[in-house]
């Protein structure tokens, strides 16, 4: 399950989205937050990646 967190942030003249998801350990089972940020147009392609 992707927890969907999306901030927008501007800096100079490129427009950049900010997306944190959880991820699920494999191994412990854990979660953790994977964070990364990116233009707005890939961060639905982002989030459905596994």
């Amino acid at each position: 399950m992707a927890k969907k967190t999306v901030a927008s942030l501007q800096t100079s003249s490129k427009r950049l989205t900010k997306a944190i998801k959880m991820v699920r350990s494999p191994k412990t089972g854990a979660y953790t937050f994977a964070e990364s940020v990116m233009p707005p147009e890939l961060v639905d392609e982002w989030l459905s990646k596994k």
